[in-house]
């Protein structure tokens, strides 16, 4: 305790004579040194919460035993909130998930704003966490990291096709985790692993239901047989709505072949309201500017340049007719080729979302799937909150090009009835294309990760027995 008193007088009185704090409080610090261990009860409390922030959480905690006013003010939250707020994680983001998914699934009905959080007790319970791998997998591409690394450490592409059950789903997931270890250079073992669940098997049906259930058991058995400790599988759009701060809501999945509608209450898939799904994606719009490519006799060497440009050059009109009387042409240096430059290409690509005849298809235009979404929603009445589904979160590599949530809340406003367009926000990707994977890593660090969200080895084996159990 006599080095502890001594490591915090020495930083105090350091961090004095470089004005960090103000001169009144520097010379109650210098005076402290004489002081007994009771005399630090008659120090003023902000003085006293300033002395404790010079110390690291761990000795901040240990100094509880100094004097009453120490043990009041250790306990104090906005102690805790200062060394939180220190850290790299965004303040915001850690409160709604301490508040929101503390529970794990299913979420709580209501968050009780008079319940007192000990973030104290929260801030130990986080540091005990191990790093997670987070595996964001989908049919085009895959995200992958550690869950304490601020952005995903790889990326590779994937063509998994998760829809089709009759694919040798196994070998194929199995050869794919063991890829991603290996990239990663870490033993399955040693971590807790959170994956994504593609977004697939879309209706509410009996074979559906089955299609999902097999393959999150195919996700764990293939996990669990490489010796993964715990792991923690979640639907791909909760996870980007989760990234936006949102536990309820409409997410817009811009996916590798299809747009998924879904709507999400307290991070659950209503699939009897129904999830819509739009025939085109990431690869249609690709294809698309690749065509008006060739049709301006504009060469180049691979889709991968064309993927670049989309990316790069590509946006959504806000009004399409006034977009082509502008000059809207710009350039891009694609690495290892030449200049490309692009006109009206840049925003009649995107134009098919909203036009999809334009681009030789026959379905629904985005907007026109949302608003049936939201229509749904709101006939279903599953909640008494009329609201819930009047936040709509984009995700998806594509769902990034610029203007598209601005065009898309203005055509949604313009075609659901008056009674449900006033409140309807769309929110564009937060973390871009990697918005499921930040998902994950939010998850992950959650305080109560391991218990309430996770799912062991011997839990599964004993859940599977009673499932087979019950089936006879």
């Amino acid at each position: 305790m006599e080095m502890l008193i001594r490591k915090m007088l020495g930083r105090s009185s350091s961090s004095s004579s470089s004005s960090s704090l103000n001169s009144d409080n520097g010379r109650a610090i210098s005076a402290s040194s004489s002081m007994g261990i009771g005399d630090f009860d008659r120090i003023p409390d902000d003085i006293n919460m300033q002395i404790l922030k010079f110390l690291d959480p761990k000795d901040a905690g240990r100094m509880s035993v100094v004097c009453k006013s120490w043990k009041l003010l250790v306990y104090d939250n906005r102690l805790w909130v200062f060394f939180f707020q220190t850290q790299r994680e965004s303040w915001d983001t850690l409160l709604f998930a301490e508040k929101h998914l503390r529970s794990g699934y299913p979420l709580q009905t209501f968050y009780n704003p008079s319940t007192q959080l000990s973030f104290m007790h929260i801030y130990g319970q986080r540091a005990q966490l191990t790093g997670s791998v987070i595996i964001d997998g989908g049919s085009g591409y895959c995200k992958f990291g550690w869950s304490k690394y601020a952005t995903p450490s790889g990326r590779s592409a994937t063509f998994l096709e998760f829809g089709n059950i009759e694919s040798p789903m196994y070998s194929r997931l199995r050869h794919f985790y063991a890829t991603i270890y290996s990239r990663m250079q870490v033993k399955p073992s040693k971590h807790p692993a959170v994956v994504s669940i593609p977004i697939c098997h879309y209706d509410d049906t009996q074979s559906a239901r089955a299609a999902r259930k097999q393959l999150k058991e195919t996700i764990y058995s293939v996990l669990f047989d490489m010796n993964v400790p715990a792991v923690c599988a979640i639907n791909q759009a909760t996870l980007a709505l989760f990234a936006a701060r949102r536990i309820s809501g409409i997410v817009v999945h811009i996916g590798f072949n299809v747009t998924s509608i879904v709507p999400i209450l307290r991070g659950k898939v209503i699939r009897e309201v129904g999830v819509e799904v739009i025939g085109m994606g990431a690869l249609k719009l690709t294809g698309f500017l690749r065509e008006l490519m060739q049709q301006n006799n504009i060469t180049f060497d691979s889709l991968y340049t064309v993927r670049t440009l989309k990316e790069n050059l590509c946006y959504v009109a806000a009004n399409y007719e006034e977009e082509l009387c502008k000059d809207t042409c710009a350039s891009y240096d694609v690495p290892g080729e030449h200049t490309f430059s692009l006109s009206k290409e840049r925003f009649i690509t995107g134009e098919i979302l909203f036009q999809p005849r334009m681009g030789g298809m026959r379905t629904m235009a985005l907007h026109q799937a949302v608003a049936l979404c939201m229509d749904h929603c709101q006939a279903a009445e599953v909640t008494c909150d009329d609201g819930w589904f009047k936040t709509v979160v984009l995700a998806g590599g594509s769902a990034c090009l610029p203007g598209l949530p601005e065009r898309l809340e203005k055509e949604l406003h313009a075609l659901v009835h008056p009674s449900i367009s006033e409140g309807i926000r769309v929110i564009p990707p937060p973390y871009g294309a990697d918005s499921a994977w930040f998902g994950a890593k939010l998850v992950s660090n959650i305080s109560t990760f391991r218990k309430a969200w996770c799912i062991t080895k011997k839990q599964f084996r004993q859940k599977s027995r009673h499932n087979f159990i019950s089936s006879w």
